[in-house]
């Protein structure tokens, strides 16, 4: 913790204006070592608590299309003044959805949950194919009449064709979602439609699992969703050659996530989430984490490429679930090294820091590639305590701040304004960055920073107070002060053991373990 606190103090140096390369919207700023720091502030956490924040505005404030829908519900790039022409990113729905949940908690903001609300009721109402396909209820991943309003397939291959991955944490993020506005006690049979729809999702996919190979996973890559033929790969020339089948794909955390939990819910055909959980994981025990063939994701690219994404994503999932795997310490840290090998990018290694390029079709540095392999770092650190990656991570985390300009517009570093990369994956990834090291959240601000249920309900003014799905389980904040009171359920713990509080130069961190209670209050 000494090494942790001392690397936090270094961070907060006199601002230098010797240097004035440009990266991405602002002019570079650095220490008085020459190492990067936010455009924003030299203090990290309230850096990233900034950025984050304008990046939500950006999105909740734009405009809308002609269809009468917002902009980022027709397109994958913002252009100003004119509408790109291209539809949705494949997994642009799901990716908001989880740093927006994150966001709510970290702000209390309504308007998010609104935005969550809109977004899921609108998805589900446009884009599941039909009841009685080979592959039915689940989303189509794209918009292929762009401003039609309707999600009817796949950005190569057209009409009809889906991704069971995007499908799958569409599915993962519903069912977060539904347990965040639906009491725990609501009756049985009366479901809203959000859990019926995970569970829908669910049963198409585990119906349609299979044993995998070295060349075959087992859920294809992209699928038609009426006749259930899998979509052919073509090469990256342009030409249209086939190069074989797309059926692989290591994209399959959320689908780990919903299998398990739907269990644990006893909702749906759990023998059936059983069998689909168990085959897919021993798949990735043997393959991708052994021969590290991490692709594809990207629905825009036409040939196998592999990616940080689905590295990192199952690096993060090692660690969330690590007792499934007895050597996860040593399978995460060559994953992380992994990307360093193959995806790691030196060209800002005169400010201290290098960042991490998207896949290796396309080897640029990422907005949201950066900022997940800084995060995901940083919570290996909090469960090891190895330290190594520490420097760099929060100045990886820094570099990607420089891509938000000041009204909230996200820029890839050397392209467009992607609203998958520069909104969904990018916010949770500062969020997550700061639960895994609360020291570096921002010193004067009041915020959750960690949750292990889903909050319902959250609000901070004068006090705050916030509901849960579960009645057991773990808060961190970080605070300006420390508090006076905690009440649970309205009334003070009898006990101490409920609480924990760490102070810091400047307020402190309170661990907050709930046995038996949704609602807290913490007084100031």
């Amino acid at each position: 913790m000494k090494k942790v606190l001392l690397f936090i103090i270094l961070l907060r140096p006199v601002l230098t204006n010797a240097q004035r390369e440009r990266l991405g919207n602002h002019e570079i700023k650095t220490d008085r070592k020459g190492n990067i720091i936010s455009w924003y502030s030299n203090e990290p956490g309230k850096a990233w608590s900034h950025v984050v924040q304008l990046v939500w505005h950006f999105w909740d404030t734009m405009r809308t299309d002609v269809n009468g829908l917002p902009y980022y519900m027709n397109h994958q790039v913002w252009r100003q003044g004119i509408d790109d022409p291209r539809g949705i990113g494949g997994d642009q729905f799901s990716m908001a959805l989880s740093s927006w949940r994150l966001l709510y908690e970290f702000t209390g903001d309504e308007r998010i949950k609104q935005n969550m609300t809109f977004i899921i009721d609108y998805y589900l109402s446009h884009s599941l194919s039909p009841s009685n396909a080979s592959w039915p209820d689940i989303p189509y991943p794209y918009n292929t009449l762009v401003l039609s309003g309707v999600y009817d397939g796949d950005m190569i291959l057209g009409k009809d064709f889906s991704q069971p991955d995007k499908a799958a944490s569409f599915a993962w993020q519903l069912l977060q979602f539904y347990k965040m506005v639906t009491p725990p006690d609501f009756p049985r049979g009366t479901e809203k439609h959000y859990l019926r729809s995970a569970v829908d999702i669910a049963n198409t996919l585990a119906n349609h699992v299979k044993e995998g190979d070295a060349d075959n996973s087992p859920l294809p890559f992209k699928v038609n969703a009426i006749t259930g033929e899998t979509g052919r790969l073509q090469n990256n020339n342009g030409n249209g050659t086939e190069v074989g089948l797309s059926n692989y794909t290591t994209n399959w955390s959320s689908s780990l996530e919903l299998f398990e939990t739907l269990r644990k819910m006893k909702v749906g055909d759990t023998i059936a989430y059983k069998k689909a959980f168990d085959i897919i994981l021993k798949w990735m025990i043997r393959y991708p984490l052994q021969n590290n063939k991490w692709g594809p994701f990207f629905e825009d690219v036409p040939g196998f490429s592999n990616t940080q994404i689905n590295a990192i994503t199952f690096a993060r999932y090692i660690m969330m679930h690590r007792q499934y795997f007895p050597d996860w310490n040593q399978q995460v840290k060559r994953i992380i090294q992994w990307v360093h090998q193959t995806l790691g990018n030196k060209t800002w290694q005169k400010y201290g820091v290098f960042v991490t390029n998207e896949q290796t079709a396309y080897m640029v540095p990422g907005n949201s590639h950066s900022s997940r392999e800084a995060s995901t770092e940083l919570e290996y650190m909090a469960l090891t305590g190895d330290t190594e990656y520490l420097p760099n991570a929060v100045r990886e985390l820094n570099w990607a701040t420089y891509m938000v300009d000041a009204d909230g517009k996200n820029r890839y570093p050397h392209d467009d304004y992607w609203l998958t990369d520069g909104y969904g994956d990018y916010v949770r990834h500062f969020l997550r960055a700061m639960a895994a090291k609360p020291e570096l959240a921002p010193e004067d601000e009041n915020h959750l920073l960690s949750t292990t249920s889903v909050v319902q309900s959250i609000g901070y003014t004068k006090n705050i107070h916030y509901t849960t799905w579960d009645s057991a389980g773990k808060e961190v904040f970080r605070l300006r002060q420390r508090p006076a009171n905690i009440f649970f359920d309205g009334k003070i713990p009898a006990s101490n053991e409920s609480l924990q509080w760490k102070a810091l130069n400047k307020g402190g961190i309170l661990v907050i373990k709930r046995t038996k209670n949704r609602n807290v209050t913490i007084d100031f």
